[in-house]
Parts: structure tokens; sequence; C-alpha cells
């Protein structure tokens, strides 16, 4: 481990990194700024240039309309001397970091999940093949996707509908045609999050999870679907997991409040290079999740957070540092040259060599170094009707009948009324207007949202209506899918709120009940909550999926809902099965 020439270990460690460029302010401290980067400013093209910076991660204030983003990406491929790793997180369904108007979305993986007993793989092809087109229009070369967690836990805050289901099995085989029709397509795939966040009730962006299985279930379940995709449809990546595993790594790590703690995966070399490489013999660039995630924040300073991931084995530092300021500009300087310290002391040259072979081969795969980018031709590219289509068709596919009573179809009669339940106004108009558009008869929609809650009105709607639609949405909003860390208080503000609104919603349905009201449950993403919920209705119908694609003063519309309607007034019928086990109350 002796010291090496500082260019030598410049270039090395540099590609080793791939930095958020979310916010930038040219004045004021780096942690107040709010101002999207939206362009490459000087400073920060001369930064990714000196310190031969290896990728950039784009979030949804980084991409705000089609001919911004190509302009932002031909500066950042321009700013490096080597093509850099473009990336983001656009998952579909919960995660999707580029306007919903203009790309397309998708209802995601376990809409695609309940699609595969009745169409296999044929959903999770297509849908990858339309992202990772749309993707690499715009110059966007890594998508952080598939998420191939096997959802074991009905109380996951942070996967959940994210994961295609809870059969290891089918995960793998609809994980492995996303890799394949990603890649078809140019985009490096990045399948998540090794070795499995599937059971876990802790979100790693707020906590540190412990997953405290056997070591023969987590073989059979956590690790089954990357080992089966990477024998057979090898992904250009694979990103970690910041979650302790104490079967696959006992070992302590001191942390930077002197305690000893559980070594969490993304440092673990046991489980990053003695599993991931030696037992499963994956060759390919491994990249920890966001290093500013409280699971490993809490814990360790920026710089021996990145020096304990590169000494497991991991090929690249995600999210190591952040830069929001001309001042934070001066930090990451300090920032590198701990880094460069440390490197030359504690890490095996050869082995960084390696590392940055691996990345290299797989930049030379996947990046040309010219590119020849259209705003106009990404235009026609993103959302165009074709793409719009499969859309519709997935969130069609998708729509699960949970249960039945004789009550779907709705009989609707002219002149009826029905009274909707939802979360929040934005959903609430979306259905009532997909159920207008998809009834012959004049039908009056009272609504009543969660997070406005008038009771008193909400009783007085549902007594005098004939039918009872109600909505809901559990767990609730994670950080990932409003884009990251810097988000969570926003979230904070909500959250009493949120954690009202299911004893609310049930106080309303066993009202409907005693007035002897026709109900139907909609659960809008994981259906263990139709549990919950079903004993109240005559019907359950299960969406995954809630997402708002058009919103403007006079349309408010998303897929599922145009499919949740199609559904209830007969139009089509229910062919999604359950993904995940509920209580069999719920049936």
């Amino acid at each position: 481990m002796n010291a090496q020439p500082a260019a030598d270990l410049r270039a090395l460690i540099g590609q080793k990194l791939m930095l958020d460029l979310r916010y930038f302010c040219q004045q004021g401290k780096g942690a107040q700024c709010r101002t999207p980067m939206t362009t490459l400013p000087p400073e920060l093209k001369a930064l990714l240039h000196e310190y031969q910076i290896g990728g950039v991660i784009l979030f949804a204030e980084n991409v705000q309309d089609v001919e911004q983003i190509v302009t932002l990406t031909e500066q950042l491929h321009s700013a490096t001397a080597q093509p850099p790793f473009i990336a983001i997180d656009q998952e579909g369904g919960r995660v999707a970091r580029i306007n919903r108007s203009e790309a397309t979305s998708f209802t995601g993986n376990m809409s695609i999940g309940a699609s595969y007993a009745e169409h296999g793989t044929h959903y999770a092809h297509q849908v990858a093949s339309v992202i990772g087109k749309e993707l690499a229009v715009l110059g966007i070369n890594v998508n952080f996707a598939p998420t191939v967690d096997v959802n074991a836990n009905p109380d996951n805050p942070v996967i959940n509908v994210r994961s295609f289901g809870e059969d290891p099995h089918m995960v793998a085989k609809l994980g492995a045609a996303q890799v394949k029709a990603f890649e078809q397509q140019g985009v490096i795939s990045a399948i998540k999050h090794f070795p499995g966040h599937g059971d876990t009730n802790v979100d790693s962006h707020t906590g540190l999870p412990r997953v405290s299985h056997a070591l023969s279930q987590i073989h059979q379940q956590d690790i089954a679907p990357f080992a089966t995709i990477i024998k057979q449809q090898t992904p250009g990546m694979i990103m970690t997991a910041h979650i302790q595993y104490p079967a696959l790594d006992e070992t302590q790590i001191v942390n930077k409040h002197g305690e000893k703690m559980l070594r969490p995966a993304t440092m673990s070399r046991k489980i990053m290079h003695d599993l991931l490489r030696g037992e499963l013999e994956y060759q390919g660039v491994t990249i920890t999740d966001a290093l500013d995630m409280a699971g490993i924040s809490d814990f360790f300073e920026p710089e021996q957070a990145v020096i304990e991931t590169f000494a497991a084995g991991v090929d690249i530092a995600l999210m190591p540092f952040a830069v929001r300021s001309t001042q934070d500009i001066q930090a990451f300087r300090a920032f590198m040259a701990k880094l460069y310290q440390q490197a030359s002391s504690q890490l095996d040259i050869s082995e960084l060599r390696k590392s940055a072979q691996r990345i290299q081969a797989l930049k030379a795969r996947f990046l040309p170094p010219k590119r020849h980018l259209s705003a106009p031709i990404a235009q026609s590219v993103l959302g165009n009707p074709q793409h719009r289509k499969l859309e519709a068709e997935l969130a069609l596919a998708a729509i699960t009948e949970v249960k039945n009573d004789n009550l779907l179809p709705l009989a609707i009669h002219a002149n009826q009324r029905i009274h909707l339940i939802m979360p929040d106004k934005q959903k609430a108009t979306a259905l009532k207007q997909a159920l207008q558009a998809h009834t012959a008869h004049p039908l009056t929609i009272t609504l009543s949202s969660l997070q406005g809650f008038n009771p008193a009105q909400a009783r007085a709607d549902i007594t005098k209506a004939d039918w009872i639609i109600a909505g809901h949405a559990t767990p609730a909003q994670s950080a990932v899918e409003i884009g990251g860390m810097e988000d969570v208080a926003t979230l904070a503000q909500f959250s009493l709120a949120a954690r009202a609104q299911p004893d609310a919603l049930e106080e309303l349905l066993s009202f409907a009940q005693s007035q002897q009201k026709s109900t139907l449950f909609i659960s809008l993403r994981a259906p263990y909550e139709t549990t919950r919920f079903a004993p109240y209705s005559q019907a359950v119908l299960a969406s995954y999926a809630y997402n708002v694609d058009v919103e403007t003063t006079q349309e408010v519309s998303g897929p599922a809902y145009t499919a949740l309607a199609k559904v209830i007034m007969g139009q089509e019928k229910a062919k999604g099965k359950l993904p995940v086990s509920v209580n069999k109350q719920a049936e």
C-alpha cells in the first residue's frame, strides 16, 4: 500500500465518484441553497474536469423540460476528458424524476408483477424499452433500475410497490427482462439494492435497517433475484444497500461517534467482494446507494464512508459530498485532499486500478466519445402516442379484483350519486373525471379529501350517495419518491396528517356501512391495506399506482384512474393478480 503519484491517484479516485449537482447558488451557504442546477455553471464544469469526476446523478430539479435536459447532458458530456456516467432514478411508478406530462412514467414494478400471471415478461420488457429509449435520446446513459428487492414485508416503507412482488423467481424473471431491454437501448441498468432491501421496516434514507434472516433464507429470498440475473442477463451495474446483514457479515466497525457497530453491506468486503464477486461471480461495476442517506451519514464522516466503501470493493461512491455553492467548492477540495491521503495509505492501488478498468470497460461499451443529440427528436420520442398507449395498457392489465360481492361493475342509472373519499383533492378529481368520462348517464359525484378533511360534510355526502368509492395509499411517501434526503423535512410537515388518514377513512367507511351504502375500496399503492378496509366494502380493487400525468385547470388524469374507471363501469375486466400475499379476510 505504497503512496502513489498524485496524478495517478487523482484519475483513479475521480472516476470512482458520482456527484449530485441538484442545486447550485453563486452566493450564500450551500446547505440553504434551493436553486435548481439546470445549466452547468463554469465553476462546476471546472470542478468536474479538474478532479476527473466519473459521473453525475440528476434529480427532478435538474430535468425540467426536454430542450433543457438535452443541453445539460451535452454540457456534462463535454466537461470531462472521459465521457461521464449521467445517471437518474427513472424506475417508473413511484420513482420517476422526469416530468410525467413529458416522459412516459408508467404505473411501476408491482403493477408489472400483477400482470405477470397473464402476460409473463411482456410488460417488463416493453416498459423498460420505452423508458430506455426516452432516456437515451436525452443523453442519460445510466438508469438506477430495476429494483429487484423481494418485498416480503408489508410494512416496508421504502420498497413496497417499487418491487415486482414477493416471489423471488418472478422478480428475477421480470428484472432480467428489464435489464436486457434497458441495455438494448444503450442505457446501463443498475439493479438494486444488493443484497436485498425487501424485508425491512426501516427506510435507509432515515435510519439503518437490519435484516436478521438465516443464511438459507437470505440466499433463497433476498439474494436469489440478483444471483439469477447475474447468470442470465448480467447488468452493467449493481447498487448496494445500506443495510446490516449479520448472517452475511457480523464484523464490526467504529463509527464517527467512537461506537462499534455492525458493518452495513455497503462497507462490507465479505458482502461486496467475497459474496458478490467471488461466490456470485459478478464482474461488472458496483455503486453505492447515496452516501448522504442517514443509514451512512449518521454514522460516518464523508471521507471515511468513501474509503470504507472502496476498501469493501465497491467501484463507485454515489453522492459522497454535496456541492451546493461556491463556498462548497473549497470544502470539496479539502474533502478530496483527505481522500487522496487516506487512499494512498489505506487502499490497495492494484485494486483501485482493477476497479478503474471495470469502469472504463463499461464506459467503452455504452458511452460513445461523441454523441448526436437533438432536442426536436427527443421531443418526438418522449411521451409519444405509442408510449402512452403502452402505459395505459399496463395500467389496465394490472388492475386486480381482490373482492367482489356482486357489486362490480356498478349498475349506474341516470342521476345517481357517487361519493368519493380519496387521500387528496388531486386524486379525487382524477378519479371523478375518469368515472364521468366512462359512463353513459348523467352522474353527480361529490368528493372528500382526507388531506383537507371535513367530517360533517363527508357524512352528509355519504348519506345522500347511492355508491361510495374510497381510495387509500399506504405506506406514505418516502424520501426517494420526492428526490432524496434534502426533502425529508418537507415530508415531516405532513406526517401527522398522513398518520391520521387511515383512522379517518375507517370511521367514514364504518358510517357508510351503518347507512347500508354499497361501497368499493381501492388500494392505490401496496395492497396489504385491503385487509383493514375490506370488511367495510362489498368490493375491493388494487391499482398499485395513483400518479397523475396531466394536471391543468380543466383536466386531472393518470393511467391508473382511467383503468379503474373502465373496470368500475364494466367496460373492461380486472385481470391482474396480487403479486404479494394479503390476509385472506380481504378476499
